[in-house]
């Protein structure tokens, strides 16, 4: 299948790579044997998005405490919203697989693609710096800072609070199982909290499955 033309993404992205070299490795999966990925980008990638969004955040809400500023960050950088922002751009589409990974289904495992747009931004950043990461983040996170009229509450956080407000241990989660291809696996997670019944999540990662399971329990006890 031919790839899209890398202006195309470019233009989502707001930014023109100089060095389409460092382009190419941002939107190469391991599963190519090229000696070039983009992990090393990703975990790159990974910490300026989080450092811009802070930024962004510090400046928009200047009389918010530090904890729900921290809530607001955990929300706009989880993987889920960026599998998202991913998808929205059809970011699976520009990269690289092995024929067998592409086959199984690796562009729209959304695990990948918010790996990739991870990726992309350390690209940019090693090309430009902050400025044009911010700008990215700007143009594709846009609407999200303003439309969290509230700091979010992750479910499992909430469950935590409420446990240990009722005097009880804290929730306990473990994995009773897994399907599904190792590119694209189903993780199933069982909760268990001290003299309720247990609940069953399952997510295309434990931390995905483990936050299923704390809202599902919130949830069936009207907390």
């Amino acid at each position: 299948m031919k790839r899209p033309p890398l202006d195309q993404l470019e233009t989502a992205l707001g930014h023109r790579f100089k060095n389409k070299d460092l382009a190419a490795d941002a939107l190469t999966h391991s599963s190519v044997a090229s000696g070039k990925n983009y992990e090393r980008l990703e975990f790159l990638g990974d910490r300026v998005l989080g450092l811009i969004v802070a930024e962004i955040l510090f400046e928009k809400f200047p009389a918010e405490a530090e904890g729900d500023l921290a809530k607001r960050l955990a929300a706009l950088v989880q993987g889920e919203l960026l599998a998202v922002i991913a998808a929205e751009i059809n970011l699976g589409t520009y990269v690289t697989f092995s024929e067998a990974e592409r086959g199984a289904g690796a562009e729209d495992n959304e695990n990948i693609i918010a790996d990739a747009l991870e990726a992309l931004i350390g690209a940019v950043y090693l090309e430009g710096g902050l400025k044009p990461c911010r700008a990215l983040v700007e143009k594709l996170w846009q609407g999200r800072f303003e439309n969290m009229k509230t700091p979010p509450s992750h479910p499992k956080t909430s469950l935590q609070e409420w446990a240990q407000g009722q005097g009880l241990p804290l929730p306990e989660y473990k994995i009773i199982g897994q399907s599904g291809p190792d590119h694209a696996p189903v993780f199933l997670v069982r909760l268990s909290v001290k003299g309720y019944e247990d609940v069953k999540a399952e997510g295309r990662s434990r931390q995905v499955a483990e936050k299923e399971a704390a809202k599902i329990f919130l949830e069936k006890n009207n907390i």
